[in-house]
């Protein structure tokens, strides 16, 4: 049975559940069983469940086929108005105004459970009614406490922890199936058979459709077809590209997990088609929503922009509400059973192929008390889960068979000229592959003959650190450097290694760096031995506040991670045209890493795959593919891995040197006043200079 047909299974089952609970939610406006301020919140709750309901019926009768632009954008405003940032403040989905209006101790828990049921709009498009009834009928159970009287706080969490547990045998593995299986088709079928050129499709999806979306469909219809095949075989290319510089063997795998942001559906149709001429069908999994699946850290599968980043960075952590041992095992054991049932599709999959896209002004956000927040056991049992869940994905989909391509596109909101800037970074996407892999070997012999490498910033950048290299017992066959060109990371554009921890030490400092969604304002950070020891940044007066900043987003709620990557970028191109576009703070990690050195902080680049052999162009092992940590792994697997790998660059103009440095005191300069000095090197700083970015 595929997906498809156990849904519709699933349908005929849920159908009369469905129908109850949204027939007695369209009673409560006209009840006054509760008092309150919660009878308020019940009410407007019930308004947008009714809402739901009333756009399951208008895509079962087909009206929704058939209403113009205007109507469909008039109904996604609606669906997503309660939490567009113009109104958020008296949203019943921003903790802090729940918390005012119903209570410290009902205000988080009822933002929740709002917050759920928001996560239920694309059941609603896909049709799938029995996720939808069980949010519903959690509201009703937890309308009817406070019809009763005020409840007890502990009787609302246990309702909510039991919708949590008791439907993760549907839902966690309904993620997994979904993540492993093609058939799962609902957006595939609305990219491959919509008239693209109607942007009446974009509404299909269930997505919050902002201008952003509507302007990146619009401009890629006014493509000449040959620049997005371009775009579209560039990206396919690369994937294919990873297999082979890994000799990992593609023809053994039948599906590539496809994740992108709505509005490139053009790009993603030519996509497929170059992807069926590989062999491989297309996954289409949706970011998760629901609290269940959620990851705190990223999107992981196909989504359209944020309504909110507040909404999304207030609920982030709701998981404080449930997430102990038990559940965690809960969850472990559906994933267990799960990916036994799907191994044969967790065999074909050959990996993820990623479109990122860039542009938008950095987000600081608003740490809020009233938000849900981890405790230690809670951050302990999600490292503990997130390690076992990656091995289970390493045993039935072996690290070592699959490979990856991400490549980023920019968004209307970099600014004007948009057409201009997309072309340009078309062009940076596509560098010659040749050229760079002969200056990167280059650069490679020189960091090869060093013991560790010396790092210094220029002007207001502190930097001051000491890298420390693993020991090469052949040189003529090993490495420590890996020459990356255009693959998995597409630009091209660096050379990296695993740092040895030990004597790895100093000051990382950035004057301004894009992690994810954040721009972070000198950030800095201490190493000792190759560990995070201290850090800091000025976002927000309160130091505390930052330092909460830097543990959140870029320690994942670590105390400390060992420094897993050091790499220099040589992608000069891409750095002139951000500065000559004035975008260098809104390019994306993936580019921006390619634009000077960088540093990494968590796994390694080679987590869950340290054993497998990798050979660079030249045909020499990069032997680098551990350190201290990752090494740990054949004593006590929970103990080498930390599910984070998390880059941070200091672009050129904040950089004076980069020096291999050798025992007997020979020093070989790589770079020297934010110039490549080594012969061989020198076309580097070309776009540089003929930018006048560098005197």
């Amino acid at each position: 049975m595929d997906v498809w047909e156990y849904w519709k299974e699933e349908n005929d089952g849920a159908g009369e559940r469905y129908e109850l609970s949204m027939e007695r939610i369209r009673m409560i406006p006209s009840e006054n069983t509760v008092q309150e301020p919660y009878r308020d919140y019940f009410v407007q709750v019930s308004g947008f469940v009714d809402l739901l309901g009333e756009i399951v019926c208008s895509l079962q009768n087909g009206c929704l086929a058939k209403a113009s632009l205007e109507e469909l954008q008039q109904l996604n405003h609606r669906l997503y108005r309660d939490i567009l940032p113009d109104h958020y403040q008296e949203s019943y989905g921003n903790p802090a105004y729940a918390s005012a209006h119903l209570g410290e101790v009902f205000g988080p828990l009822l933002s929740f459970l709002y917050s759920e049921l928001r996560s239920q709009i694309p059941n609603v498009f896909e049709g799938r009614l029995r996720p939808i009834a069980a949010a519903c009928e959690t509201f009703i159970e937890i309308y009817n406490l406070f019809e009763e009287s005020i409840p007890q706080e502990k009787e609302v969490r246990d309702v909510l922890y039991w919708y949590v547990s008791d439907y993760a045998d549907q839902t966690v593995r309904s993620w997994l199936w979904e993540r492993f299986d093609p058939s799962y088709s609902f957006a595939r079928d609305i990219i491959m058979e919509s008239d693209l050129k109607d942007l009446r499709y974009l509404y299909g999806f269930g997505e919050y459709i902002s201008p952003s979306e509507l302007s990146v469909a619009e401009f890629l219809n006014s493509l000449p077809e040959e620049t997005v095949r371009s775009m579209a075989d560039t990206y396919v290319e690369g994937f294919r590209k990873g297999f082979e510089v890994m000799g990992r063997d593609l023809s053994i795998k039948k599906t590539v997990l496809i994740r992108y942001e709505v509005g490139f559906e053009r790009m993603i149709r030519y996509a497929v088609e170059g992807f069926g001429r590989l062999g491989l069908q297309c996954i289409f999994c949706r970011a998760p929503l629901s609290v269940i699946n959620r990851n705190p850290n990223r999107k992981v599968g196909w989504y359209s922009s944020s309504p909110n980043k507040q909404y999304e960075y207030d609920h982030r952590y709701d998981c404080a509400l449930y997430m102990g041992n038990t559940l965690k095992e809960r969850k472990l054991s559906v994933l267990r059973t799960a990916f036994e049932d799907f191994k044969e599709l967790a065999s074909w999959y050959a990996g993820p192929a990623v479109v990122e896209t860039f542009g938008e002004p950095g987000f600081v956000p608003v740490n809020k008390k009233e938000c849900y927040a981890l405790s230690e056991h809670q951050e302990a049992v999600i490292r503990s889960y997130n390690n076992e869940f990656t091995e289970l994905m390493n045993k039935y989909s072996p690290e070592e068979e699959t490979s990856f391509t991400i490549i980023a596109f920019p968004r209307p909101e970099i600014g004007e000229p948009y057409r201009e800037i997309f072309e340009e970074i078309i062009r940076i996407n596509t560098l010659d592959y040749e050229k760079y892999q002969k200056i990167q070997q280059v650069i490679i012999d020189a960091l090869d003959q060093a013991d560790w490498v010396r790092i210094k910033g220029a002007g207001e950048n502190r930097t001051d650190l000491t890298v420390s290299l693993h020991p090469l017992r052949n040189p003529e066959k090993e490495t420590k450097f890996e020459n990356c060109v255009s693959d998995v990371n597409i630009p091209l554009g660096e050379v990296f290694t695993s740092p040895v921890l030990a004597g790895t030490e100093g000051l990382l400092n950035v004057k301004s760096v894009y992690i994810g969604e954040f721009q972070f304002k000198n950030l800095a950070i201490w190493f000792k031995d190759g560990r995070v020891t201290d850090y800091t940044c000025e976002n927000l007066e309160d130091p505390e506040e930052n330092r909460k900043l830097v543990r959140q987003v870029i320690l994942k709620n670590h105390e400390s991670l060992p420094m897993g990557e050091f790499a220099i970028g040589t992608n000069t191109t891409a750095y002139a045209a951000g500065q000559r576009y004035g975008i260098v703070d809104r390019l994306p990690i993936l580019i921006v890493e390619k634009m000077g050195p960088h540093f990494a902080v968590g796994d390694t680049c080679y987590s869950w795959a340290e054993d497998c052999p990798m050979y660079n162009p030249d045909g020499k092992e990069m032997i680098a593919r551990d350190n201290e940590i990752s090494i740990l792994r054949k004593e006590d697997v929970s103990k080498a891995y930390f599910s984070c790998h998390t880059d941070i660059t200091i672009p050129y103009d904040e950089l004076d040197s980069i020096v291999a440095c050798r025992e007997d005191g020979r020093e070989i300069p790589i770079i020297r006043n934010g110039r490549f000095v080594l012969s061989g090197t020198e076309s580097l700083n070309e776009p540089l200079s003929g930018s006048g970015l560098l005197s």
